[in-house]
């Protein structure tokens, strides 16, 4: 027989032994990963799996097979205070949400949908307490000059900015596309001119496309930074894209070299791991990939003076 008391201590101890690496901490290193790479987990499995490899963050970019985020289940508004509970539990932030937003539709209509879907991410920003909204540049159109390009998406990173702004959320053009290089970056956030507007430096691709260092890029961009994907890569000629991502540090990115000028430049955001695989399904799989990232990322920060 066992006694009230000594039966609610034990619950108690089980709970606590549950739940008590997801426990929230002030000493895991600022690491995140996208879920983009692990497009086979449910939102349980995505929390479990981070907290418990040391994760802080988590970056949304679609679960399972709603790319949408404002669509699905766990985001709903009644559904908001679980989640929130639930991300707490588990010591973990959301970084930012990826929109899939392109900047560069030329069609009124298009271009209509596409700052609607902004929109809706910045509202759920808003309402789940998250920073930052990803959205694209994301492609010269044919036909247009240049100029006329750059102008055409520096206004809809300032239309969409003068909405996030007041807000507490902050629009992220990312380093993609045809938009890897400091020079036309720095011309787009010159025209863009908003407080509300910022850059996620996809630092495997201003390396890969853009053919920058990325002490160079730091140096000229490091004023915009506001978040970060790291991923590795190798030439692959039978790939699309020339290129075959690998896992980090075995490649030919100078992943290191990325951690430590961002270190160097003061940069106080996530170090967040982009596997993928949702576009990839044939590179490795999830829990292998990231928690390599852990691993090794861990050691880039400690070399670089981040404890």
């Amino acid at each position: 027989m066992i006694n009230r008391r000594d039966f609610l201590s034990a619950s108690a101890a089980l709970l606590a032994a549950r739940y008590a690496r997801f426990v929230p901490t002030a000493d895991r290193l600022p690491l995140g990963f996208s879920t983009l790479g692990c497009p086979g987990w449910a939102w349980t499995q995505i929390l479990d799996f981070a907290a418990g490899h040391g994760y802080a963050a988590v970056e949304l970019r679609g679960l399972l097979t709603t790319m949408d985020l404002t669509r699905a289940p766990e985001f709903a508004p009644d559904r908001l205070d679980e989640t929130k509970h639930q991300l707490a539990q588990h010591g973990l932030s959301i970084s930012d949400l990826g929109a899939s937003a392109q900047m560069h539709e030329m069609d009124a209509t298009k271009r209509a949908a596409q700052l609607d879907e902004a929109r809706r991410f910045i509202d759920l920003a808003h309402a789940l307490g998250v920073p930052y909204v990803r959205v694209f540049g994301n492609n010269y159109v044919k036909g247009v000059p240049r100029d006329a390009m750059l102008a055409h998406i520096a206004a809809g990173l300032r239309e969409l900015g003068g909405y996030a702004n007041p807000k507490g959320v902050t629009v992220l053009i990312e380093s993609h596309g045809d938009f890897t290089d400091s020079p036309t970056l720095l011309q787009i956030f010159s025209q863009a001119d908003s407080p509300g507007v910022a850059l996620l430096w996809d630092a495997h691709h201003t390396f890969v496309s853009g053919h920058e260092e990325p002490e160079d890029t730091v140096r000229q961009l490091g004023r915009y930074i506001r978040h970060v994907h790291l991923k590795d890569s190798v030439p692959a000629a039978a790939t699309p894209g020339g290129r075959r991502y690998v896992l980090t540090g075995t490649g030919d990115v100078p992943v290191r070299r990325q951690v430590q000028a961002l270190v160097t430049l003061g940069y106080r955001g996530y170090y967040n791991f982009e596997w993928e695989k949702r576009w990839h399904p044939e590179i490795e799989e999830p829990e292998i990939a990231f928690a390599h990232f852990a691993t090794v990322a861990t050691e880039y920060l400690h070399a670089a003076g981040v404890r």
